[in-house]
């Protein structure tokens, strides 16, 4: 397990024209450091600004408070050839994850509306049989929480958790937990969700390595987490909530109206499930096969051609091609029904990618303030692995304020710095990218929205989702953690 080391020493000029500079040397910039992310909180948890905002003030503040000037944080108004650090902090994180989050976005729309998740859920609880259909939820979470967003899932896949529970008379968390435990670990560790792709832009990790360690290390985890799922499942009884039934019911007729006024007629034959796994699957080959051409292969027109269709970007492209024509045209959706589905899916994307960017923002002021190389000094004194604070400092921050994005992008700005020029692999940069992750989706309560959308969509009390969920979550953020430390130590 490699540990933090400083940097080499760098000569950097002077900041010149910072208008708070509080203390000189590596106590004023730790200081400067301390109180920006105490501030951080302060605004998100009890200011209830919008985190995006949030992390913008104070990545300015803590600039000019570690003695940047306004020059180099904003740039000049004739805008000479030199990019400001908030101008470079913000696009080459957004370069990366934009196009990432945006097409896996679409391509999960696609699925949802499609009716994919009905027809995976109904193979796999036919699959495995009414005795394991806890199981088959979980699995169906697992899969389907791969291309769509955490609270996506949720709302699609409830309605099928209501029918299992209600089916068997049993507690709604014997098959709620499973379900929510795949989709959670999709979310964490998994592109092309936000976070995973977001640290991967920030350490400069390629997403096939990502997507590697995020099932090595994810697997493990989920199945912790649905062997806690079972026990408690069993020992506190929650009955399905109707007022969520019916509504839920309301909810599926608005959605087939809205797809009927945009176009998209009802089918009466379901989508096929190879076609759906071809779908999901087909990205995650690709992006597989490129990283390891370019180790397995040597400089050819095949690795090039390999590397190209497993670019990302081309990549999804293709999978997003493939359920335009596969879920789409072929089952007679028109072209304008298309767009309006792949537009309406973004609206959410806004926010996430702005939070990104500001993460970004941030990083890239601690490291042109100095404050980098003074966190790297101090926590290579402290001697901690930093596997170890990655996933710590994680944790930390999303017990205080619940986004699991904040705390992803924030980490990474620390710890980004502590493994610039030591050598580590790309695959041991991924294991501590999975660290992080793991530590963004502990202890979920009561500052989490995932928290209330947990007890919401499934009728459990406040009590009763602090037992199961938040303890789920933390099973799944330890078990992470703990496979990912231990790969550390061979890769």
């Amino acid at each position: 397990m490699q540990l933090a080391a400083s940097p080499p020493p760098v000569e950097t000029p002077p900041h010149t024209g910072g208008l708070l500079l509080l203390i000189d040397g590596t106590a004023g910039l730790l200081t400067v450091a301390v109180l920006g992310i105490a501030l951080l909180l302060l605004l998100i948890i009890k200011v209830r600004l919008q985190p995006f905002v949030a992390l913008l003030a104070v990545s300015i503040a803590v600039g000019l408070g570690a003695g940047l000037s306004v020059t180099e944080l904003f740039g000049t108004v004739q805008k000479s050839a030199a990019v400001s650090v908030i101008e470079s902090g913000m696009g080459g994180i957004l370069g990366h994850v934009a196009i990432i989050i945006g097409l896996g976005t679409m391509l999960g729309a696609i699925l949802e509306v499609s009716g994919g998740a009905e027809v995976l859920s109904a193979r796999l609880l036919n699959l495995f049989g009414e005795k394991r259909a806890p199981l088959a939820m979980g699995l169906t979470g697992l899969i389907f929480g791969i291309p769509v967003f955490f609270d996506v899932g949720i709302f699609v896949l409830a309605p099928i958790v209501y029918a299992a529970a209600k089916r068997s008379g049993k507690s709604i968390l014997l098959y709620s937990m499973p379900l929510l435990a795949g989709l959670s670990m999709t979310h964490a560790f998994l592109p092309p969700h936000p976070g995973p792709v977001a640290a991967a832009g920030l350490f400069h990790v390629s997403l096939g390595w990502v997507i590697l360690m995020g099932a090595v290390v994810g697997i493990p985890s989920v199945l912790a987490a649905w062997v806690y799922a079972a026990w408690i499942g069993k020992r506190i009884f929650v009955d399905v909530p109707q007022d969520m039934v019916e509504a839920a019911e309301e909810a599926k007729a608005a959605v087939v109206a809205e797809q009927r006024a945009v176009g998209v007629a009802p089918q009466e034959a379901p989508v096929a499930l190879s076609t759906v796994l071809a779908i999901i699957g087909t990205p995650l080959v690709l992006i597989l096969a490129a990283t390891f051409s370019s180790i397995a292969l040597d400089p050819s027109t095949l690795r090039s051609v390999v590397e190209f269709f497993g670019n990302p970007f081309v990549a999804l492209t293709i999978a997003l091609l493939l359920a335009y024509y596969l879920l789409g045209i072929r089952r007679g959706w028109s072209r304008k029904s298309l767009e309006s589905v792949s537009t309406s899916s973004l609206k959410p994307v806004g926010n996430i990618l702005l939070v990104v960017g500001a993460g970004g923002i941030f990083g890239a002021v601690l490291k042109s303030s100095g404050i980098a190389d003074a966190l790297a000094d101090t926590f290579n004194d402290v001697g901690l692995p930093v596997i170890l604070l990655a996933w710590l400092i994680s944790a930390v921050l999303r017990i205080a304020q619940g986004s699991a994005t904040v705390a992803i992008v924030t980490t990474a700005g620390i710890v980004v710095p502590l493994v610039e020029g030591q050598g580590m692999s790309q695959p041991h940069l991924a294991l501590i990218i999975m660290a992080i992750s793991a530590g963004s989706i502990i202890a979920s309560h009561v500052n989490d929205g995932g928290f209330w959308m947990v007890s919401k969509y499934f009728g459990i009390s406040e009590r009763d989702t602090l037992k199961s969920w938040t303890v789920l979550e933390t099973v799944l953020s330890i078990a992470g953690f703990a496979v990912a430390a231990l790969l550390s130590l061979v890769i």
